[in-house]
């Protein structure tokens, strides 16, 4: 049998990028030989391993046919006289469908490294029209790479725009959309990624909310995004978290709470990146503001928050804040005090000593409303 290296190693080696996972595929073997060399079956719709060492993906050598609408309607076919050719041309983007020998020889049958070097995403073959996960997968490849140049090839677009027009994309599950969403926000332009689907049209069905945002500004879908989307753009310096990320975008839509919530229950997104959207939607306009709130305001604020026992989740809402403040310049101070004001007020406040009032022969509410009281004064040193 022979084995290849594959996809993105392949890719992000010639890029000049770190390589963190190496997928292969092998010809011309049978599952029962993998086995019978060490290798774990981990595969359920198709023969895929994990090498006995390394722990690196070995996929044999595959082709598909389209049984069916979405992502999940294949037969697949794993005989060993199965071409690398084959293989690869099965996969996504040309930029995706090189190989090399264990020797280092690159294998390009289909202008992967042509496309490379010209920045342009474009699909192997009319089968690309089969998945429409390939739809995102582009859309956050282009997000991945956007500040090199890399830009969708006009007739990748158009077979994209195809696939919206017969609903492929209506037949993708939530779970597979959250995920991609969540990895695009990762990337270095996240923007880019709902350029892409506003340009082959799938942001109207799988992003609604986030439509308008270019419908307003009559962009034709293919621009940088910068001025679609201040406060994602602001949280991008600020913070890789994905999270922080989400309920940036959250603010530049506008949503309100009513709005917010079918738009997590559809997504199913996770309680962490739920709340803090809420967060940002319900209360960054009072810590902009909080120069001008009362002590007992900042207390309730903190606590609505809860920012004594989820600090993480509190420095997280702040990171928030400070994008939103930098996508409105001529609203706020650079430097936004308005934030280390608040950490301030909540170190003092999660400073006082609740033992000592505890022992002041005080029971039941009272500890309560002493604590309260006590906070409030010092919190009003600090205002």
């Amino acid at each position: 049998m022979d084995v290849y290296l594959v996809g993105g190693a392949v890719r992000d080696k010639r890029l000049g990028q770190p390589v963190s996972e190496r997928d292969w595929v092998v010809v011309g073997a049978t599952p029962e030989e993998m086995l019978k060399q060490g290798y774990t079956p981990v595969g359920k719709d198709f023969p895929v391993f994990l090498h006995p060492e390394t722990r690196d993906e070995y996929a044999l050598a595959r082709t598909e046919r389209k049984t069916g609408p979405g992502y999940t309607g294949f037969d697949t076919c794993a005989d060993t006289d199965i071409t690398l050719e084959q293989d690869l041309l099965r996969r996504d983007l040309t930029i995706n469908a090189m190989a090399e020998t264990p020797e280092g020889d690159l294998i390009d049958p289909y202008g992967g490294l042509d496309d490379l070097e010209n920045g342009v995403l474009r699909h192997v073959s009319p089968a690309f029209s089969e998945d429409p996960v390939r739809i995102l997968r582009v859309a956050r490849f282009a997000a991945r790479f956007a500040h090199w140049g890399f830009h969708v090839a006009h007739e990748t677009n158009a077979l994209m725009r195809h696939m919206v027009g017969a609903g492929e994309v209506d037949h993708l599950v939530p779970e597979r959309v959250w995920a991609e969403l969540v990895k695009a926000l990762a990337e270095k332009t996240p923007a880019r990624f709902f350029d892409v689907l506003y340009g082959c049209g799938a942001l109207t069905k799988l992003f609604p909310e986030v439509e308008p945002l270019y419908i307003a500004a009559d962009r034709p879908g293919h621009g940088p995004g910068d001025d679609t989307f201040p406060v994602l753009l602001a949280a991008v310096d600020l913070s890789d978290d994905p999270a922080i990320r989400c309920a940036a975008l959250v603010c530049d839509t506008g949503l309100d709470i009513p709005a917010l919530e079918p738009l997590c229950d559809r997504l199913r997104a996770p309680n962490a990146y739920r709340e803090l959207a809420s967060h940002a939607i319900s209360y960054r306009g009072r810590v902009h503001a909080i120069a001008d709130q009362s002590a007992s305001d900042v207390l309730d604020l903190l606590a609505a928050l809860d920012a004594f026992r989820r600090p993480q989740r509190f420095e997280d809402f702040l990171q928030v804040c400070r994008a939103d403040a930098r996508a409105h310049p001529h609203e706020h101070d650079g430097r936004y005090p308005q934030a280390e004001l608040l950490q301030r007020a909540c170190a003092a406040a999660r400073a006082v000593d609740t033992g000592a009032i505890a022992g002041a022969g005080l029971s039941g509410p009272a500890i309560g409303q002493a604590l309260r009281e006590q906070r409030i004064k010092t919190i009003e040193l600090l205002l």
